[in-house]
């Protein structure tokens, strides 16, 4: 097919980076616009970014001009990746959405908003169908759709395998969140050296209530949020890439560690998923090693887009305590959101 052509905006961050460098030599997408804030206009990408990332910029980027994030400066861009701040996004998106631009978002400005998907394509592909119901509310041509924060979806995705099996009724979640979720330049050195700083604004509340509408159900026009009950204590650490949380699970239908595993090695997305670009393959990968998953050792596993589990072991309080592992950047904000514009391609929402 086509190339369909797609804008980054806010494409100078560190999330906006990533999205740069998934995109080169995408299958269906071609960028035709990189936008970034008042100060790199008129410049080139090349001059005004400073890459963080290992992997090369590409020469094509390198090149292009960076361009106020408007509809008319987008070159013909029918989808845009959002790396935008929230409030920022707040204002932006919308604004793109009613001028018939397609926005997937990182950003957590309408994760809440009830007619906005917050998707993961492996756990609720079937939440897509609420662009529908947005552009009839809204009046747009376009629409938003949102990935979920990084330390919500590697666990929501191991989560989802044991809800399917075994059903969940209560989760307790500790994070520790890698350096890059704070974008650059993030943490100062002093703060994070030798330390560890058990607070992250905002994230608490995220990772306790996104997972629920993520594992609800679509009926009709709106999303009833599961009925599990999560706490979460969140935690910034001395680590690049990659987010760990240690999860404490009760099952509403008792499980062994042994089959619990089984059936997280097994969890498989949907066909029509499983068969997209930046589909993770696999979906979870389940160490047994004592002492995995390591942000180090395991972060790449899947090119970044696989869910890594380990340390499956009963609990003398719920059921189940596991360790789960997710690129921040990758399965967690720049990949999510393009496996999520790739499953609204497939299923027709760019036609």
């Amino acid at each position: 097919m086509n190339k369909i052509p797609v804008a980054v905006l806010a494409a100078t961050g560190s999330v906006g980076q990533r999205f740069v460098q998934l995109l080169d030599h995408h299958p269906w997408f071609e960028v035709v616009a990189l936008t970034g804030s008042e100060r790199g206009h008129g410049k080139t990408y090349g001059e005004v970014c400073r890459w963080l990332l290992a992997e090369p910029m590409p020469d094509w980027a390198g090149k292009m001009p960076v361009l106020p994030s408007e509809a008319a400066s987008l070159n013909g861009a029918r989808l845009a990746f959002s790396a935008l701040p929230a409030d920022t996004a707040r204002q932006v998106e919308p604004a793109l959405a009613q001028a018939g631009i397609c926005v997937c978002s990182n950003a957590s400005a309408f994760r809440r908003e009830p007619d906005v998907p917050l998707l993961i394509p492996e756990v609720n592909p079937e939440h897509a169908r609420l662009v529908e119901v947005q552009r009839k509310r809204r009046g747009w041509s376009g629409w938003i759709a949102t990935n979920p924060n990084c330390t919500s979806t590697g666990m929501t995705i191991a989560l989802k395998a044991l809800q399917d099996a075994f059903g969940l009724k209560r989760v307790f979640a500790v994070s520790m969140q890698a350096l890059s979720g704070a974008g650059y330049p993030g943490v100062a050195s002093l703060d994070i050296a030798d330390n560890v700083v058990p607070f992250i604004g905002g994230e608490e509340e995220k990772v306790e209530w996104e997972p629920r509408k993520m594992l609800g159900k679509l009926e009709g026009e709106e999303v009833h949020l599961a009925e599990i009950g999560i706490s979460a204590h969140t935690n910034r650490v001395a680590v690049t890439d990659g987010h760990l949380v240690c999860l404490t699970v009760e099952l509403a239908q008792r499980a062994t560690p042994e089959q619990a595993a089984t059936v997280l090695a097994a969890f498989q997305a949907p066909p029509p998923v499983a068969e997209l670009p930046s589909a993770a393959r696999p979906v979870i990968q389940v160490r047994e090693e004592e002492n995995r998953p390591q942000p180090r050792l395991d972060r790449m596993t899947g090119r970044g887009m696989t869910t890594v589990v380990g340390r499956l072991r009963s609990d003398p309080l719920f059921d189940l305590r596991l360790v789960v592992l997710s690129h921040n950047t990758i399965r967690g904000a720049a990949g999510g959101s393009l496996l999520n514009a790739e499953l609204m391609v497939r299923a027709g929402y760019l036609s």
